[in-house]
C-alpha cells in the first residue's frame, strides 16, 4: 500500500509541498490535500482588490483546476486532529495519515483588540478588502492610521506596503491634501531585517508626509470618539482606521494540543513537530522566520525534500533555510525587494533591490510561475 500524506491547508506551503511530492512519486504516493477554501488568492492581491486594480475573479485560482498525479484536493473543513494517530475529522469525513503535514495557517482574533469590530477596518483578508473596495471612495478627507495591534502578523511589509498605496489612491483622487496618514508600528524600523529597506519606506513616507509612529501597538480604540488607544498611553485621533488584527492559530489546532505558547513548535531543520510523521509549515508554526507566503512555500520546498528521502529509504535533505524574495509595493508601480535569509548564516541578512518598474514586473512572474507549478495555469 502507497504512503498516505495528509495536508491540511492549501496556502503556499501547502500546494508547493503537494506539487513537488506529485512531481517526484506522481501515483505511488497518495497525497490528500485539505482547505476550506474553493480558491487561492496571493496576500499581495488583496491590495488589488482593495484598491480596485482587479476584480476578485481575476486574482483567484481554484484549487478544482490541480490535476496533479497523485494528489487529491478535498474542499473541506477540519474539525479536529489527533496528532498522535495521525487521524484527521473534516465535516465531511476522516483520514488516517502515514505522514500529516499541518499547513493552516494564522487566523485573526479581531475581538481581541477593544472597539475594533466596531471602529475598524481589517485589510488581511479578501472580505476585508472588499469592504474598503466600497468605502474608500467615501473617504475624502481626516486622519486616516494604518496600525499593528499585536506580533507576532503575516507579511511584516504589508502596512508600510498599505500606507504608501493609500497615498497614491488618494493622490489619484486629488483628496490627498486634506487627508493626514500614519502608520503604527511595533518596531523602531518599518522593516527590521534590513536597515536599507526600512530608509527606503522612510524615504518614501517623507517625501508624500506620511507619518511613523514606531514602537508603538494600538490597544484599543474608541469607536464613538474615533481615538486609537497606544501602547504607551498615547491618543491618536481617526477617522478612518485600517487595522492588522492580532493573530493566533486556528481553533482546531488550539484544540488538538499540537501548539505550545500560541504556535506549533518545530524542528528548524526538518519542521518536525513532537508527534512522530507529524509536520508543520507556514504561518501556524514558531518557526524563527516572518509569518509570510514566501516563508511557508519555502517550508514546503524543505518537507518535500526530507519526506522524499524519508520514502526512498535514501538521500539527505538541505536543511530548512529560511530564505525567501519579500516584495514591497511603493507605489507609482514601483516594487521593492528584500533577499531574505534568516536561517543560514550566522546572524539573518536582508539586502535590498530598490524599488523600479522591473522589480514589479518580476514580482508578476513570481505569480505567474507558483500558478502554472501549481494549478497547471
Amino acid at each position: 500500500m502507497s504512503t498516505h500524506i495528509v495536508i491540511l491547508g492549501a496556502g503556499f506551503g501547502g500546494l508547493e509541498l503537494s506539487a513537488r511530492l506529485s512531481s517526484a512519486f506522481g501515483d505511488d504516493v497518495r497525497v490528500t490535500l485539505i482547505d476550506k477554501n474553493e480558491s487561492f488568492v496571493f496576500g499581495f492581491s488583496k491590495f488589488d482588490l482593495m484598491f480596485g486594480r482587479e476584480r476578485l475573479e481575476g486574482v483567484r485560482s481554484y484549487y478544482r483546476d490541480i490535476t496533479k498525479p497523485g494528489v487529491e484536493f478535498r474542499q473541506e473543513l477540519v474539525v479536529s486532529i489527533d496528532p498522535g494517530s495521525r487521524a484527521v475529522e473534516t465535516d465531511r469525513g476522516t483520514y488516517e495519515a502515514d505522514i500529516l503535514v499541518v499547513a493552516l495557517g494564522a487566523d485573526y482574533h479581531f475581538s481581541a483588540t477593544p472597539g475594533f469590530v466596531e471602529g475598524g477596518h481589517e485589510f488581511y483578508s479578501i472580505d476585508g478588502a472588499l469592504k474598503l473596495r466600497e468605502l474608500l471612495p467615501s473617504f475624502t478627507s481626516g486622519a486616516a492610521i494604518i496600525g499593528v495591534m499585536g506580533e507576532p502578523f503575516k507579511c511584516p511589509p504589508a502596512p508600510s506596503e498599505a500606507a504608501m498605496l493609500l497615498d497614491e489612491w488618494l493622490t489619484s483622487r486629488d483628496v490627498r491634501s486634506a487627508v493626514q496618514i500614519s502608520m503604527v508600528l511595533p518596531w523602531d524600523m518599518p522593516i527590521p531585517l534590513s536597515a536599507s529597506a526600512s530608509q527606503a519606506v522612510l524615504d518614501r513616507f517623507a517625501e508624500r508626509n506620511i507619518t511613523f509612529v514606531p514602537d508603538q501597538v494600538v490597544t484599543g480604540l474608541d469607536p464613538a470618539k474615533k481615538v486609537a488607544f497606544l501602547r504607551d498611553g498615547i491618543e491618536l485621533a481617526y477617522d478612518l482606521f485600517l487595522g492588522v488584527p492580532v493573530h493566533r492559530v486556528p481553533a482546531v489546532v488550539a484544540a488538538s494540543g499540537l501548539a505550545v505558547d500560541g504556535w506549533i513548535p518545530v524542528d528548524q531543520a526538518t519542521l518536525a513537530t513532537r508527534f512522530r510523521d507529524v509536520y508543520a509549515i507556514g504561518d501556524v508554526t514558531s518557526a524563527p522566520v516572518p509569518k509570510a507566503g514566501v516563508f511557508a512555500e519555502s517550508a514546503g520546498r524543505a518537507v518535500a525534500e526530507h519526506l522524499i528521502a524519508q520514502i526512498r529509504h535514501g538521500g539527505s535533505a538541505t536543511p530548512y533555510d529560511g530564505t525567501g524574495a519579500c516584495y514591497i509595493e511603493f507605489g507609482d508601480h514601483k516594487v521593492g525587494r528584500v533577499d531574505a535569509d534568516f536561517l543560514t548564516g550566522p546572524s539573518p541578512t536582508g539586502p535590498f533591490t530598490a524599488a523600479s518598474l522591473e522589480t514589479a514586473q518580476e514580482k508578476k512572474a513570481y505569480a505567474e510561475t507558483r500558478r502554472q507549478r501549481w494549478f497547471g495555469e
